[in-house]
């Protein structure tokens, strides 16, 4: 009998019948919900008269139209009318089927994808689902985590189950180390950028190698969570120690030495893909090789390293990708063969569930050090939760950012799409820690460069994009300093 990959015993584990050769009866350990995509699956319920069968199961969060200014817990206040709406139907429901609700002035609100974990609500083996596609974020933990639409979130309210067609594997070693500098970010923009927006399509993409086990598991949250933009339909790294270590010190259930406790780990070290087992697809990467990755487009897989020069449209053999260049370099208003590095930015946006967790914000603080933020650029810092934002003020990283010149705001997703007042001007260009940076998408005519919490820290810095592997652009000079070549 031939070996299963993790993907495969995940999936086989939690079939509760075999529909045909392609789609089986899947049953969901945790459903997670946001304002936006509920409400019309609550109200398909609600008009079959429905009720939730399993409400423990089910947790919801306001995160995507949620105002993020500085204002206190208890005053914040959704102004938007429609947003508003939302807002109160998500409480609404929630309340009537007894389910739980990080809102509006919950001190622990924030994004579904970083509130989870930190609760201890994602644990290995998990099938965790919710109506957003960057779910494929607990795959670091070793859950098969994947987006769903609205008509499968009733679905799923209803029946704790959801029809789910198989996906195919897929297999991504990264050998050697991350040079210094680099981190998962970066990583993932380059494997994206090589596989391409469509690569990873029809996929579950198992993470696994040197340079995978060397990263921490906020790290791997980052890596999984932006699988997505390679169209992978999940994400999985076999959970490790640093998995269970992580796990034991965020689940209060777990937390004292017991039969469940034993139970959970026996289970918990067979979650790794067999010896044998066989993935439909393969890719490798060296590590060692890779630079800091910055988007010069408006697609993640339009991303380069940042020592690059902008591509032309002619450089691309294949008649759509050329088209796509050649529409992207007239929305980013950017000319072909133009560095990268030293394209000036006027906003900067650090956050979202893809870099707005505490390590992410070190990392920030780190790279900031002593400096200031450039004259004529707007630096916002948006933490991914409420216990993100208490850590980080804890630390000092919250009074270092504002001695700096960022402005500290409240937890929400903000400028990741602009769904709420977070929203930048036409033309505006932004160096962004966001996971898209599609037309549009923090405002009409803005220009977004995807790259990793230091990058954006140096751009808000410098004013620019900045190479930080290059002595010549960072650090920065102080004002009585001089470089000799």
């Amino acid at each position: 009998m031939t070996g299963r990959t993790l993907y495969r015993k995940l999936v086989d584990s939690h079939t509760v019948d075999l529909l045909d050769e392609q789609n089986v009866l899947l049953f969901c350990d945790l459903h997670l919900m946001n304002e936006y995509t509920s409400p019309q699956a609550f109200a398909g319920l609600h008009a079959q008269g429905r009720p939730v069968p399993m409400p423990g199961q089910h947790v919801a969060v306001v995160s995507h139209i949620i105002p993020t200014h500085a204002a206190p817990v208890a005053q914040r206040v959704i102004l938007d009318p429609s947003s508003a709406l939302q807002a109160r139907k998500l409480r609404r429901n929630c309340e009537q089927h007894r389910i739980a609700l990080f809102d509006t002035q919950d001190p622990l609100q924030g994004i579904e994808h970083v509130v989870a974990p930190e609760h201890g609500l994602i644990l290995p083996g998990m099938v965790v689902l919710c109506g957003d596609s960057h779910t494929t974020t607990y795959g670091a933990l070793g859950a098969l985590g994947f987006g769903i639409g609205t008509s499968e979130v009733e679905h799923v309210l209803a029946t704790q189950t959801l029809v789910y067609r198989m996906a195919g594997d897929m297999r991504i070693t990264v050998d050697g180390r991350l040079p210094r500098g680099t981190g998962a970010k970066d990583l993932v923009l380059a494997i994206i950028a090589r596989i391409g927006a469509q690569g990873a399509r029809g996929y579950v993409v198992e993470f696994c190698g040197e340079a995978i086990d060397a990263l921490s598991i906020e790290a791997r949250f980052t890596l999984c969570n932006m699988a997505v933009e390679a169209g992978a339909r999940g994400a999985l790294v076999a959970p490790d120690q640093k998995a269970l270590d992580y796990v034991l010190a965020h689940a209060p259930d777990l937390a004292e030495d017991g039969p469940w406790r034993e139970a959970a780990l026996a289970h918990w070290a067979t979650l790794r893909s067999d010896a044998d087992a066989v993935f439909d697809v393969e890719h490798r990467f060296d590590a060692t090789q890779l630079s800091p990755f910055v988007t010069w487009g408006t697609s993640p897989d339009q991303a380069l390293p940042v020592h690059a020069a902008v591509p032309s449209p002619q450089d691309f053999d294949d008649p759509v990708a050329r088209s796509s260049a050649e529409q992207a370099l007239r929305y980013t208003r950017l000319s072909a063969g133009a560095p990268l590095a030293g394209t000036p930015v006027q906003h900067v946006f650090i956050g979202s569930c893809t870099n707005g967790r505490i390590e992410d914000l070190r990392e920030v603080a780190a790279t900031v050090g002593s400096h200031h933020v450039a004259p004529g650029v707007r630096a916002m810092v948006v933490p991914g939760s409420g216990a993100v934002r208490a850590q980080a003020e804890a630390e000092g990283i919250a009074a270092q950012l504002l001695a700096a010149g960022f402005e500290w705001r409240q937890p929400g997703c903000s400028m990741c799409l602009a769904m709420n007042d977070d929203v930048l001007a036409d033309g505006v260009r932004c160096a962004s820690t966001t996971n898209r940076n599609f037309e549009g998408r923090q405002g009409r005519g803005a220009i977004t460069h995807l790259m990793s919490p230091a990058m954006a820290a140096a751009a808000a810095i410098t004013g620019r994009i900045t190479n930080l592997a290059d002595p010549l652009q960072w650090p920065p000079l102080a004002p009585q300093e001089t470089r000799h070549a």
